[in-house]
């Protein structure tokens, strides 16, 4: 009998994408995962859902099943009247865009069940003012009408943490857990992969140590845990590695954990750092057992970041899984620009978690707002009655980490009279180390901007970007948009920013894939 991937034993587990219907049993409080189903929100906005592709810009060539990617489907627009709650988990990961980035730059288009939205806003950095002494976040909410559907809005939410520096940082305890089967012998993975971690082991200091353990045919420890004193020889097994053989991720997990676990002491970071294309074969471990020694591992204090290579048989879905149960962050590495993105520039938040299970809930004025949708955050939907559950898992967000959200909201008629706020947002978390939630509640400061323009850079970029990822995914209210529009409002906004101008370029170079002029 043919043995199973890891990443086909994800996709069918029912523990990746559980029904949990935001919209029923509201007055029921019960323990369950947050994750929400396609055919959940099919069923509330009479949309199909549940299927490996999408509309999207999608062309010839596409390879959905052997890429392992999920369609989550798309918010439905929801009656403010009906429903004035809008709850789902923080989420700071960037797979998708350097993905989808990755693939624009080859001159083909994502995949649009791969395009997730929170992910393309969430790559950028946005200001923020210095959160209050009371609170770790600082919080932004602002509005003004859309420049792409007339009669509507924007809201965009942000929530940012304070930043540490290298010498707040606590001491890290790392185990790279490095894939070095067959399929990771190509330059774009184990050698970019190599390079990413001599990257990250450069930007380590005193106190922080590392340790490897790989997996192919079998899973061996090719270094015991080391001090930044010895980072030679860290270097030195790092360059020895090289790729060949099948794949058993399970045991190489486990390995991994064995390692951590070693070095779990108060005060530190403990975390595993997983290295793949995430096509790896389970071996004798259940999908069920390994995702739950993940998530125990979680709770004891070890966490689980994934970092992704390669295209053509990349494992999206199963990646971004992973992170999730080891309350980590999912990334893709598709230069050594992004290696020193996520592991030198943003290597305090890539690290060390300062709040848990964090969850948002935004709080709209059903007497100014008609109607919204939410752009993105599908697969981090939770229902509105479990915020206050702290049984149900939630988002992790690091130090320095910001988490941004954009709705399209109609206003009602007394809405469109009166420049008053439209709503508030309530945020509940944990701290990194404790099972007893707190929470604060953060109101709009104010009404609409008059007109699109006159709202900030940072406003306009956010939404510019959001729609990108919209079209690029088929979104149904982004049918119509015009790519040139959007290209526009980003260069307006990018200023002398190298990563916002890189948006711009990208957009223009989905224009010129698809044939999408100025006119359409």
């Amino acid at each position: 009998m043919m043995r199973k991937t890891l990443a086909s034993l994800l996709l069918c587990s029912s523990l990746l994408v559980p029904a949990c219907n935001k919209k029923a049993d509201r007055a029921e409080t019960r323990e369950m995962p947050h994750y929400i189903t396609a055919q959940d929100k099919a069923a509330n906005s009479g949309a199909p859902a549940g299927v490996m592709s999408g509309a999207g810009l999608a062309v010839a060539g596409d390879t959905i099943g052997a890429e392992g990617y999920i369609d989550h489907g798309k918010n439905p627009w929801v009656d403010a009247s009906k429903d004035n709650l809008s709850t789902f988990a923080a989420d700071v990961d960037t797979a998708s865009y350097s993905l989808a980035r990755r693939k624009l730059l080859e001159g083909t288009m994502p995949v649009p069940a791969g395009v997730r939205v929170e992910e393309f806003v969430n790559y950028f950095r946005y200001s923020f003012p210095t959160p209050q002494s009371d609170s770790p976040f600082a919080v932004i909410m602002e509005a003004a009408p859309s420049p792409l559907a007339p009669g509507r809005h924007i809201v965009r939410v942000g929530v940012a943490t304070k930043a540490k520096t290298a010498q707040e940082r606590k001491p890290a305890n790392l185990v790279f857990l490095v894939d070095v089967s067959g399929s990771m012998q190509r330059p774009d993975r184990i050698e970019l992969a190599k390079k990413a971690l001599t990257i990250l082991t450069n930007n380590l200091g005193e106190g922080d140590s590392v340790s490897i353990v790989t997996y192919a045919g079998s899973t061996r420890v090719v270094l015991e845990p080391t001090g930044m004193e010895d980072k030679s020889k860290i270097l030195e097994a790092l360059d020895n590695l090289t790729a060949g053989g099948s794949t058993g991720m399970a045991s190489g997990i486990d390995l991994a954990y064995k390692q951590a676990m070693q070095g779990l002491r108060p005060g530190t970071i403990s975390r595993v750092i997983v290295l793949s294309d995430g096509d790896a074969n389970v071996g004798p471990t259940t999908h069920d057992e390994i995702l739950k020694i993940i998530e125990g591992r979680a709770k004891e204090g070890v966490t689980l970041s994934t970092i992704g290579f390669g295209t053509g048989n990349y494992k999206d879905a199963t990646m971004e899984r992973l992170a999730d149960k080891g309350n980590g962050n999912n990334f893709y590495i598709d230069s050594e620009d992004e290696a020193k993105k996520v592991f030198e520039t943003d290597l305090t938040a890539t690290l060390e978690v300062v709040a848990k299970d964090a969850k948002l809930q935004v709080d709209f004025d059903s007497k100014m707002v008609a109607r919204y949708r939410l752009v993105g955050y599908e697969n981090r939907d939770i229902a509105d009655n479990d915020f206050r559950n702290d049984r149900v898992d939630a988002g992790e967000i690091g130090a320095g980490h910001q988490v941004t959200a954009l709705y399209e909201v109609e206003l009602t008629a007394q809405g469109k009279q009166l420049n008053a706020p439209l709503g508030g947002i309530r945020i509940r978390h944990k701290a990194p180390n404790g099972e007893k939630a707190t929470e604060a509640a953060f109101p709009m400061p104010g009404g609409p901007a008059a007109s699109f323009e006159n709202s900030s850079a940072d406003f306009r970029f956010a939404f510019a970007t959001a729609a990108f990822a919209d079209v690029l995914r088929g979104g149904q209210d982004a049918e119509h948009w015009s790519l040139a529009d959007i290209r526009d409002m980003a260069k307006a906004a990018a200023g002398d920013s190298a990563e916002r101008r890189e948006l711009v370029s990208l957009i223009e170079k989905a224009m010129s894939i698809t044939g999408r002029t100025a006119a359409k």
